[in-house]
């Protein structure tokens, strides 16, 4: 069977294809066939049922009157029937027995004479008559003998007071066969017609697929020996996710190449940053000297009693060794950033950076900013806990669900909180939740609540989450106006 699994998909998907359409066929003929040979009994039922009290009607002034010659001529009459059109299941006898079930009237008197007791006709008659004993009076019953070769139908013949005999109609099993082959030859007909067209348009459909994966798997097993030859835009050109597929390799093979560049340049950069690292060793050492020279030039100009040609000599090596200490000071600089102050715009510019990610998910955003001023706190660390705080809502967040968040100035600190109507957590889960690594989704990292966290304190602030009674889960944070950067 593993060598089935391992064939190539030009063959593999054409042949589970062509196996799953002859099952399916399989099922909806014996489906049909099954509905067929139901309905065919149900049929047999029905016009049994109709027959028995069609002739029960006629049947009970006949009885009254002891005209046994109009009641045999009576049960008669549907065995005889030759009307063009009339139902093909003919019942094969029809007789009618007394109380004490003895054989009144039989439509074969030879086969089955009168007056006699019913189960002693034969062991079958004998079970007929036990169950004919036991069913209801006032209603026709099918009575189906185990191992009998035909149906029973038996009807009760009743003047409304007095019950008068019983009814017994019989059919032979097989009296619907012919007519369940012809149902069933018909729809075995129509399954091979469609067989006959399904199977080669899956053939050829699962071997149009199945040829650019087989091109593509060629490629993809050069990549690591050599850059393979880019695939033909025509091979597959529809947007489906085969399509996609074909986009996304070539979309690898290009960002592989850009990468491979970027590693070129970035050996070199880093080969400069050595150099760079290097000069900068070697500016330090000599900036350590140059500052100790300086500073006994200085101690000397202002403690030492020098003529003033000595004095013009040592303001020229002063400026001179001022000059390499500046040169040489130029390698040891230091950067540092200092973050502008909060704005309302920095609030309005994560809503647009959230917004088509929630518009995705089909989610309704609750947004309400009461800041209209510029406020002593450090933008760049401030927005940074606003992205964390709202994309982890959004993911969080249920389809067409909704998220909820408002911000603004109140006490001398800045105020805001995030809540979103997605799965609630447990208190386990909210314990470990600003913990690193602690995730709660499978592409989550578990950085976000950490750094936010790590932030909030630094500016010496205060984060929670608690879950509200509506089912949501709500975050919050107090940060003091001039907290520290």
């Amino acid at each position: 069977m593993k060598w089935i699994l391992d064939l190539s998909f030009r063959y593999k998907i054409p042949l589970w294809g062509g196996l799953l359409i002859v099952i399916t066929e399989l099922a909806v003929a014996g489906t049909f066939m099954v509905n067929a040979y139901d309905n065919l009994h149900d049929n047999l039922h029905v016009d049994a049922e109709i027959m028995g009290y069609s002739l029960k009607a006629d049947l009970v002034p006949a009885i009254l009157h002891d005209d046994l010659g109009r009641a045999y001529e009576i049960i008669s009459a549907p065995l005889e029937s030759t009307i063009p059109g009339s139902n093909p299941i003919k019942a094969e006898t029809i007789l009618v027995v007394d109380n004490s079930l003895r054989i009144v009237v039989s439509a074969h008197p030879v086969s089955t004479p009168a007056l006699t007791e019913l189960r002693r006709s034969s062991p079958e008659y004998g079970l007929l008559a036990d169950r004919i004993n036991r069913m209801d009076e006032h209603s026709s019953q099918e009575i189906d003998l185990p191992g009998s070769k035909y149906y029973y139908f038996a009807t009760p013949i009743a003047n409304g007071v007095a019950h008068l005999g019983t009814l017994i109609i019989i059919y032979p099993k097989n009296v619907f066969l012919p007519s369940f082959a012809h149902i069933a030859w018909q729809g075995l007909s129509a399954g091979a017609i469609i067989l006959a067209i399904l199977l080669p348009i899956n053939w050829y459909w699962g071997r149009r697929m199945a040829w650019p994966l087989v091109q593509l798997t060629a490629r993809m097993g050069e990549i690591s020996r050599k850059w393979p030859e880019d695939l033909d835009p025509q091979l597959y050109a529809h947007r489906d996710e085969l399509g996609r597929l074909f986009e996304a390799y070539t979309q690898m093979l290009k960002d592989l190449r850009d990468k491979e560049e970027l590693e070129k340049k970035m050996v070199q950069s880093e080969r400069l940053a050595a150099l760079g690292q290097l000069s900068a060793g070697i500016a330090h050492e000599i900036n350590n000297p140059l500052s100790g020279m300086l500073t006994a030039i200085d101690t000397l100009k202002c403690y030492s009693d020098v003529d003033p040609h000595t004095m013009k000599t040592i303001t020229l090596i002063e400026r001179g060794l001022t000059q390499i200490k500046d040169t040489v000071g130029a390698l040891l600089v230091e950067a540092k950033i200092h973050s502008r102050n909060l704005t309302p715009q920095d609030i309005e510019d994560v809503l647009t950076l959230i917004t088509p990610m929630a518009r995705k998910k089909g989610l309704h955003i609750g947004w309400h900013n009461s800041m209209d001023e510029e406020v002593s706190l450090p933008a760049t660390f401030v927005r940074q806990i606003l992205i964390n705080l709202l994309l982890n809502a959004v993911q969080a967040a249920s389809q067409q669900g909704e998220v909820n968040f408002d911000i603004g100035i109140a006490d001398k600190q800045l105020q805001l909180s995030v809540a979103n109507n997605g799965k609630t957590l447990s208190d386990e889960q909210i314990a470990h939740l600003f913990e690193p690594f602690f995730s709660l989704g499978e592409s989550g990292h578990g950085l976000g609540l950490w750094v936010t966290y790590q932030i909030v304190h630094q500016l010496g602030g205060h984060v929670s989450v608690k879950r509200e009674s509506n089912n949501q889960m709500h975050f919050t944070v107090d940060i003091p106006l001039g907290g520290a950067t």
